[in-house]
């Protein structure tokens, strides 16, 4: 299999098992927010969603991709780095936006539609997963995060 197709599955692993610890989470959080207001329940639910994910997607990035910047001599590949950096939080940060959005709307409306708090939770982030898996893979392509020979 080709080096960048292998990156690819390995970023599409991590954003997956980030989403997979939010989810849990997130209806739980949803479920103890029951009581507040739909859009503060959204909100809220959103907030911890993020704190959850962020932390365990970078968590599972630097350690899947911590040597892959260091030359034989210890010292860091700083512009590989950088431009890394760059494509990976433009592919993130485009794929977030259509994210917050879908997921609070989608959550906002399920709550306003007498579904249970953890289920709108879980039905309104399972669909915006899935649109933010098909913004960010696109997105990684265009701006041709991983090419042969990186």
């Amino acid at each position: 299999m080709k080096q960048q197709y292998k990156e690819y599955l390995n970023l599409n692993k991590n954003i997956l098992l980030g989403f997979s610890a939010s989810l849990v989470i997130s209806a739980i959080a949803s479920q103890l927010l029951s009581t507040q207001q739909n859009y503060v329940n959204a909100t809220l639910t959103l907030v911890v969603d993020y704190i959850v994910y962020f932390t365990t997607f970078g968590t599972l990035f630097y350690f899947d991709n911590r040597k892959k910047y260091l030359l034989d001599s210890g010292t860091v590949r700083r512009q590989a780095l950088k431009r890394d950096l760059v494509k990976i939080i433009s592919s993130l940060g485009i794929g977030e936006v259509v994210y917050t959005i879908s997921r609070w709307s989608l959550q906002y409306y399920l709550l306003g539609d007498s579904h249970p708090a953890y289920a709108s939770s879980l039905i309104s982030q399972s669909i915006s997963t899935c649109i933010y898996m098909a913004t960010v893979n696109l997105s990684a392509r265009i701006m041709r995060l991983y090419r042969d020979g990186t």
